[in-house]
C-alpha cells in the first residue's frame, strides 16, 4: 500500500508562519487536528506545528505575570517561532510501511507528503492504523476525511 492511498491530500489545513499561536490553536481545535502544516504564500512547506508545540509554549498556571501581560505576549507569538523547521517528509509513491518506520524511528505522529518539492498531503498515525485495519480484513478501504489530520 502506498502513502498516496492513505494520506489526506484534499482541503489541507495550513497556516502561514505569521499566524498567531492562539489563532493556530483555535483552528486546530475547531478542525480537530493535531498537526498544522506551515506554508509560505506559494504553498511551499516550511514547517509543522503540533498541539504539543503549542502547549509547551503557553504559559504555566504558576506564572507571576498578569492576565494582560500573558495575553500581550501570546498575541505576539507566531507559529513561525514555535514550529519544527527540520520537517521529515515522504513521497506519495513510497510504501506505507516506510512512513510507519519513519514515524516510529523519529517518534513523530505525522509526515507531510511532498511530491517534487510541493506539498501534496499529510499521513498520520490514524491513517497508518486505518490502512492496517483494512489490510488485515477490517471494514472498508482507507478513506481519510478531507482536510483532517490526527
Amino acid at each position: 500500500m502506498k502513502v498516496g492511498e492513505l494520506m489526506t491530500g484534499v482541503n489541507l489545513i495550513t497556516a502561514p508562519p505569521e499566524t498567531p499561536v492562539l489563532e493556530a490553536r483555535r483552528l486546530m481545535l475547531k478542525e480537530k487536528i493535531r498537526h498544522l502544516l506551515v506554508t509560505e504564500t506559494d504553498g511551499r512547506l516550511i514547517g509543522i506545528v503540533t498541539d504539543r508545540d503549542i502547549r509547551l509554549n503557553l504559559p504555566s498556571q504558576a506564572t507571576s505575570l498578569s492576565v494582560w501581560e500573558i495575553n500581550h505576549l501570546l498575541t505576539k507569538l507566531t507559529v513561525g517561532e514555535v514550529m519544527t523547521r527540520a520537517v521529515i517528509t515522504i513521497g506519495p509513491d513510497r510504501e506505507a510501511r516506510e512512513a510507519a518506520v519513519l514515524m516510529l524511528d523519529h517518534s513523530i505522529g505525522a509526515l507531510p507528503v511532498t511530491d517534487r518539492g510541493r506539498l501534496a498531503g499529510i499521513v498520520t498515525e490514524t491513517d497508518i492504523l486505518r490502512g492496517f485495519v483494512w489490510l488485515t480484513g477490517g471494514p472498508g478501504a482507507p478513506a481519510p476525511s478531507p482536510g483532517r489530520s490526527a
